[in-house]
């Protein structure tokens, strides 16, 4: 372990790649990058000479499956061009083995066609000279070997002669035969493997693990990356415990004084709030509230929205005197439409970092959980995920907000994922019914950081936003949709004065 720390490193150049492996490759030594057709790994070789030859590092890429020609187009795609920048060579059979007039008759054995295959590599590594080597792929030396010692023995030679050299080795295997042939991973000093998984809708997944890597720490577990023009960029997996920083943990009072009474002052910093609640009863609304007084105290707020539309929701705030247009213009907020289809975890998690700690945002809502949910292949992992996002906000001082929306409408309610445990604070709206009307009501069912009013206070929506009225005391069963009336006489909703906010 201390000779590869004292090592110099061979980045790899793949945005977030390197952080994952904490450093980049170990120089000198040889790897394995294995995954199934169309999992990255060409792009990813490729950027790996690329990045070497941009520090002046020669590098040789040896093709045993693709041709040079294919190779050059894959890598123009992205645009990017090869030119002189790393040697190709493609490794073909002898054209002997191409002519049946010939395969007739002279017989080449598989001896004989690997001894040519390893001298071949043998010879244009001597011609070149390089730093970093690639092989693409071990899948045709393997079946050159046919047996399982064989192939050990050759990879062995293979790995003596690049380490006595000093060559940094990457070799791809695209898993093609023999999947559980483990013969590479205990000879090569690092396994790194790509995987691909098909939803039941939206576009493919990709993830990354380092299975092993000697002498050296890594983060594991599995990483979401995407192949984009350009490349491959990878999202390594969010550890909360990586980020703390030091900030007053003041409570922040919202633009609406009935608000702030009701949640005991106001919100505090490096805490997250969960807003529950049917659909219609104002959510996202009540979000814009905490958005729009980060606004006047002159701090930014980033808005992720899952569910609606960019053009409808800024139409609907300016229905209720929130004019969000002029809020990005100042720059006072950053909204990001994501589609849950599209994006992964791992990067959605990179796109709120990038928000907090690039553009400075200080307030982050995320409307809604129920849309983020459809980016998570199961339940279990959204947990995870939100736990470690939300620790990792809370660290940076941020003021999380996140809403739900509760299946149905009035009554008993079911959320489609418990949060609730996650969250500091936790606001429930409600629908009930009274005097033949559909009202309102919210009430704080939870606060970690300090006390909070325990009443239930009805609150009405109008051009003006959110208006909430005095404590509801003379009802009973309100959270139950249905109320019932132990006050006097007379209708009092419809007396009771709603306070603008």
């Amino acid at each position: 372990m201390t000779r590869d720390m004292q090592q110099p490193s061979a980045m790899t150049g793949v945005p977030g790649l390197d952080d994952i492996l904490c450093g980049g490759l170990a120089a000198g030594r040889v790897y394995l990058l294995e995954g199934s057709p169309g999992t990255g790994k060409t792009t990813t070789a490729v950027r790996f000479l690329l990045t070497g030859a941009g520090a002046g590092e020669r590098g040789l890429y040896i093709t045993l499956s693709e041709t040079e020609e294919e190779l050059r187009e894959s890598v123009a795609s992205h645009g990017h061009e090869i030119g002189d920048q790393f040697e190709i060579f493609e490794l073909v059979p002898p054209e002997t083995l191409l002519d049946a007039e010939q395969q007739q008759s002279l017989l080449y054995s598989s001896d004989l066609e690997l001894g040519e295959t390893t001298r071949s590599i043998f010879d244009a590594f001597e011609r070149v000279k390089p730093t970093r080597v690639v092989i693409d792929s071990l899948s045709e030396i393997r079946l050159l070997a046919q047996s399982s010692l064989r192939y050990r023995r050759q990879i062995l030679a293979l790995k003596h002669y690049f380490s006595c050299e000093g060559a940094t080795v990457l070799m791809l295997d695209d898993l093609t035969t023999e999947m559980l042939d483990k013969t590479v991973h205990s000879v090569a000093h690092g396994v790194i493997r790509l995987e691909e998984i098909a939803p039941s809708y939206g576009p493919e997944r990709r993830r990354l693990r380092v299975i092993k890597f000697r002498g050296r720490a890594f983060r594991g577990g599995f990483h979401d990356f995407i192949i984009e023009t350009g490349g491959v960029r990878a999202f390594p997996r969010l550890v909360s415990s990586e980020h703390k920083t030091k900030f007053a943990r003041d409570t922040v009072p919202s633009g609406s004084v009935e608000l702030n009474t009701l949640l005991g002052g106001g919100i505090e910093r490096g805490s997250s709030t969960l807003i529950l609640g049917p659909a219609g009863t104002g959510k996202s609304l009540l979000t814009l509230t905490f958005a729009v007084a980060a606004a006047e105290r002159g701090e930014k707020a980033a808005l992720f929205i899952f569910d609606e539309e960019r053009g409808l929701l800024f139409q609907r705030a300016r229905g209720l005197g929130i004019d969000l247009q002029d809020l990005v213009d100042r720059g006072c907020l950053l909204i990001q439409q994501v589609d849950a289809a599209e994006l992964s975890p791992g990067q959605f998690s990179h796109l709120v970092r990038t928000h907090v700690e690039d553009q400075g945002a200080r307030v982050v809502i995320i409307d809604s959980l129920n849309g983020y949910q459809a980016a998570m292949p199961e339940e279990q992992a959204l947990i995870l995920h939100m736990h470690e996002l939300l620790q990792y906000l809370n660290r940076q001082g941020i003021m999380t907000f996140l809403t739900v929306a509760q299946h149905g409408l009035v009554g008993d309610m079911q959320s489609p994922v418990d949060v609730t445990y996650l969250a500091d604070t936790v606001i429930l709206l409600r629908y009930f019914e009274a005097f033949g009307r559909v009202l309102r009501a919210m009430s704080i069912i939870k606060k970690r950081t300090g006390a909070h009013e325990n009443t239930i206070r009805e609150y009405r929506i109008g051009s003006d936003g959110i208006s909430l009225g005095e404590p509801l005391e003379d009802f009973h069963g309100v959270l139950k949709g249905v109320p019932t009336y132990v006050g006097g006489g007379g209708n009092p909703l419809l007396d009771r004065p709603i306070a603008a906010s």
